[in-house]
């Protein structure tokens, strides 16, 4: 197995509503907001590579918008996502499966782009779109909280082009990689953990998204139900601790990945590393 990380781009969110209830004052420790209170944020993929297939877990936020909408997120390249898996030697007709952790707009946009005539076609024309049912479900049928972040030009055509699959039940993808649902974030959130040798990697997505959200009390005003984020946490930190695995961060601008470690204040960052570091 290889593990590879893709900084996509980074765009800027509001500081509050990434912490939620927690004050300025503690929150502005782990990221300094600029004069509009807005954070930079990563949009972080990672690619599995295996003997028999290629699995890229989220794909950012995509190309399809038009500028009137991706002004306000501020957004910034990096990587890039077909030229950051380039950079590795992977084609995007190579790409055998897409693990779309759930469907707001930051996390799945990339995996549909349009040709000439502005019509959608696959970025990954081999692959499957994977998600859940649940999640699905609630983003073609959007509560109001959640509406602006589903996006119909990034959810339709992965079911108009046959690209959409989901996963039924929490348990084993394929050699190696383990699925976890979690709910508090929204329905049906996708909590993929790789097996690589010895070494256990547990991916973050919007249940903990940076090392500011460790903390069992730090979460995002987007959740749906923050009691249940907090207890999908406190379960998966726990576990995390005592087998010692490592915790990947999809949306950190400063570190990839972590240890984490139970204090008497609470669960907090460990060790940071990046990824090739863990696999090393």
């Amino acid at each position: 197995m290889e593990l590879y990380s893709i900084d996509i781009s980074s765009f800027k969110a509001d500081g509050g509503a990434m912490f939620g209830v927690v004050p300025k004052g503690i929150w502005s420790k782990f990221f300094k907001a600029d004069e509009r209170n807005l954070i930079s944020l990563m949009l972080r993929s990672l690619v599995i590579k295996t003997d028999d297939r290629v699995i890229l877990i989220d794909v950012g936020i995509g190309d399809k918008q038009h500028e009137d909408y991706l002004q306000f997120l501020h957004i910034e390249e990096h990587e890039g996502l077909v030229s950051g898996l380039a950079t590795h030697g992977i084609k995007p007709e190579e790409v055998t499966d897409v693990i779309l952790t759930h469907l707001h707009f930051d996390h799945c946009g990339g995996g549909i782009t349009y040709n000439w005539n502005r019509e959608p076609i696959a970025v990954f024309p081999e692959a499957t779109y994977w998600t859940t049912e649940r999640q699905w479900d609630n983003a073609v049928n959007p509560n109001p909280r959640e509406a602006d972040s589903y996006l119909p030009e990034n959810l339709l055509p992965m079911q108009d082009l046959g690209l959409l699959d989901f996963i039924e039940r929490p348990g084993s993808f394929c050699e190696g990689v383990d699925i976890r649902f979690v709910n508090g974030h929204t329905p049906g959130q996708i909590i993929p953990i790789i097996r690589y040798g010895s070494k256990t990697l547990v991916f973050g997505a919007d249940l903990i998204p940076t090392h500011g959200h460790i903390p069992v009390k730090y979460n995002m005003a987007y959740d749906l139900e923050v009691l249940r984020t907090m207890k999908e946490k406190q379960e998966f930190l726990e576990r995390i601790v005592e087998n010692n695995y490592v915790l990947f961060f999809q949306h950190d601008m400063l570190y990839e990945c972590a240890t984490i470690v139970k204090t008497e204040k609470g669960f907090r960052m460990g060790t940071p590393m990046t990824l090739r570091e863990f696999t090393s």
